[in-house]
């Protein structure tokens, strides 16, 4: 029986566990990145595990997230990020060089290797062959260490691409096709594997694409093979030695297969407020809008670029909208410069803007008061945009683009035949913003320059014998990290801080929870299906660690921060009938007598509602090496006490 790709990858890099789906399995990392919303706090972790250099063959720290300086938080952060980097053997890509997806796809991502990142968009490296995956910024911390990263060996779902796109229908309607029908947890405990003759089709930034969004499917990761466009893609960016050949077996199995034919897409829209509810251009008609922004790490590619200033050239942006526009990196950027693309984006009225994360995650462009917004990016939940009451809607650059002109929603394929747009044979080569560690010579001299902003990391004790708390909070189905951690240009700059952050946690929900939560010393969160899904932010598990939550209670998580929650100490509890989620309120009293005990042992965990009486039944499951981190109290407990 032949081998998926993605098992390829994992059994070459297998380190502890048995290669049995279902189980726990360790992986060694090649390459980590992070970016510095969660970075300043991944760097913290590793300073307190006491290595000196990273033991990676490559790791990366990048400035694209807080690079809207309007007090001094954001711009100590980095110049604490560059002077650990410089000392630990890190290499560090400076504000403006781009975002850390569209650059590490560029200039280090390569096939066959093992990737993992502080941000949940880190599976982009797929798209050029690779197994990266999203991670809490503690686990990365680890993996520069030296240490394996853990994850459920996975199920593998093939793609099996057919046909070739039509004009004007681009690798964005792909994903949204994929998040129609699978759903934003329908890939929880998957990695998605794209097979099939469509696959020739696409070149190495649309199935980054592709795979970039794969992260709202709750997927452990999505991959592409390494192919000839692959190598093509890399002898551009000067990298040609970095290619090899890379599929799956012809005889491979597979756990489940879903078949998509490209020529029968049309362009889509991920309508408000969540990525899996789509619908055709054509269905949801031309409604008026007020803003549209283009970029992000999903489109921000020279060829989506390209394809913009096309439609843009010659046209003026419609009155009544505000266009906005950041290129992913400087290489695009400055391709652009060059090439007159963006002289046609600037007569047409757009807001050029820096090679970052910018609107995406808050960071400015937020829309007016109950504005239509369309965006090329990844996420649309409720809030994120900086105005609660914003539509926001996800797009191709296609859609984007002739909507921004005519002003209302509108299908590009009204424009007619698509010129060809091709990654160039040789891509402008200039990695002067990307600053190598200092030699290992050296490294004893560089000075870690810490602002007043920056806050040690919070720590944990190890599990009591038994929990008696109140319910804090209670919330519904598919909470995300955005509403128990808000982003934004008020609340990212004290990342670095968790106190001052804490004050914000589930602000989205009840903005009484921190003070009500600190009052109560030690609490109790309960929750619905599909808990804590979107961002990687550790903050999520580490803001209600700091106010006291000692377990979540709820129907089921999302990967990224269950491993968070367990990472830092707090006890991830579902209920074993989730009708029981009803025999809960907030205020109620809760006891776990003799909790860690029946952890250790593996047993499910009898909750007494001391409120009303009642009895409700919870399971904790857990491997062996994360039931041994939950007992210690987090991963950094563990990790200082000799646990591999």
């Amino acid at each position: 029986m032949g081998l998926t790709l993605t098992e390829k990858i994992l059994k070459d890099h297998l380190v502890a566990g048995d290669f049995v789906k279902g189980s726990e399995i360790g992986i060694r990392i090649d390459q980590t990145l992070t970016q510095d919303a969660t970075g300043t706090m991944a760097y913290l972790e590793f300073e307190a595990m006491g290595v000196p250099r990273v033991k990676t063959e490559r790791s990366v720290a990048y400035i694209d997230h807080n690079t809207l300086q309007s007090g001094f938080e954001n711009a100590d952060d980095h110049r604490f990020i560059g002077s650990i980097a410089q000392k630990h053997g890190i290499y560090f890509s400076r504000p403006g060089n781009g975002i850390c997806h569209q650059v590490h796809l560029e200039r280090f991502g390569i096939p066959g290797k093992t990737l993992i990142g502080s941000d949940s968009h880190t599976p982009t490296g797929g798209g050029i062959g690779m197994i990266a995956i999203g991670a809490g910024g503690l686990d990365v911390a680890v993996a520069m260490g030296g240490g394996a990263y853990y994850i459920t060996y996975p199920k593998i779902v093939k793609v099996n691409l057919t046909g070739k796109l039509s004009d004007w229908v681009s690798a964005k309607d792909v994903i949204l096709e994929v998040l129609k029908r699978l759903s934003v947890k329908g890939g929880v405990g998957k990695v998605i594997e794209y097979c099939g003759e469509g696959v020739k089709t696409l070149s190495v930034p649309e199935r980054a694409t592709i795979t970039n969004m794969g992260a709202e499917l709750g997927a452990t990761t999505s991959i592409f093979p390494s192919d000839e466009i692959t190598r093509e893609f890399l002898k551009a960016q000067d990298r040609e030695k970095d290619w090899i050949p890379l599929s799956a077996d012809e005889d491979a199995v597979y756990d489940e297969t879903i078949e998509i034919d490209l020529s029968s897409l049309v362009p889509l829209a991920a309508c408000p407020h969540s990525p899996d509810n789509v619908k055709s251009i054509e269905e949801i008609g031309k409604i008026k809008i007020d803003q549209v922004c283009i970029g992000s790490c999903t489109n921000s590619s020279l060829v989506d670029m390209l394809k913009v200033a096309h439609i843009l050239k010659g046209k003026t942006v419609h009155a009544d909208v505000s266009l906005s526009i950041a290129p992913g990196s400087k290489q695009v950027f400055n391709m652009l410069a060059q090439n007159g693309a963006l002289a046609d984006l600037i007569a047409a009225g757009a807001r050029i803007l820096e090679c970052a994360c910018g609107p995406c995650i808050g960071m400015g462009q937020s829309p007016n008061s109950k504005g239509v917004s369309l965006r090329t990016f990844n996420r649309n939940f409720e809030g994120r945009s900086g105005t609660k009451d914003a539509q926001v809607y996800l797009v191709s650059p296609e859609v984007a683009a002739v909507s921004a002109i005519e002003g209302v929603l509108s299908d590009p394929r009204a424009l007619g035949k698509m010129p060809k747009f091709e990654i160039p044979e040789k891509f402008l080569i200039n990695d002067n913003m990307i600053v190598p560690p200092a030699p290992e010579s050296e490294m004893d001299k560089v000075e870690i320059l810490r602002g007043p902003n920056i806050k040690p990391f919070p720590t944990s004790q190890p599990m009591e014998e038994s929990i008696s708390a109140a319910c804090a909070l209670k919330v519904g189905d598919n909470i995300t990290t955005d509403h128990i951690m808000p982003a934004g240009a008020k609340i990212l700059p004290l990342r670095s801080n968790i106190p001052a952050i804490s004050k914000y946690c589930f602000s989205a929900c009840d903005e009484q929870f921190p003070e009500r939560a600190q009052k109560l010393g030690k609490s109790i969160i309960v929750g619905g299906a599909n808990y804590g899904q979107g961002s990687s932010r550790e903050h999520a598990a580490l803001a209600p660690l700091y106010l006291g939550v000692k377990a979540v209670l709820v129907k089921s998580f999302a990967r990224i921060h269950r491993a968070n929650l367990i990472n830092a100490g707090i006890i991830p509890l579902t209920f074993a009938n989730e009708a029981d989620y009803e025999l809960i309120s907030q205020g109620d009293e809760l006891e776990m007598p003799n909790i860690r005990e029946k952890i250790k042992n593996g047993e499910d965990i009898v909750i007494k509602n001391k409120t009303t009486g009642k009895e409700i039944l919870a399971k904790c499951e857990l491997s062996g090496r994360t039931k041994q981190i939950l007992l210690a109290g987090g991963l950094l407990n563990f990790t200082k006490e000799g646990g591999k």
